[in-house]
């Protein structure tokens, strides 16, 4: 069998990328010129029932209160969520 197939088969059994929350943050930033906390993304995964993972460091109380994030960054997250397929 030729290198040239080998390699080819190898890239369409490659895994998609995951997309992490830089991924999501930089997608948002360069689209709609804005910062999102990673936070505001956790929540917005939370609302559409996306699969979320316990953090090792996590702490138990919260130092402050939550803020919530504007339904312009929630539409930019979610927007971003649909472009890697997430959603």
């Amino acid at each position: 069998m030729p290198l040239d197939k080998i390699v080819e088969r190898a890239k369409q059994h490659q895994p998609a990328p995951k997309a992490t929350y830089k991924l999501i943050q930089e997608y948002v930033e360069m689209k709609y010129g804005f910062k999102v906390h990673n936070a505001y993304i956790a929540k917005v995964k939370r609302e559409l029932g996306l699969p979320m993972y316990d953090a090792p460091n996590a702490a138990e109380g919260l130092k402050q209160t939550r803020k919530h994030p504007t339904q312009e960054k929630v539409n930019a997250i979610k927007d971003a969520l649909n472009y890697y397929n997430l959603i």
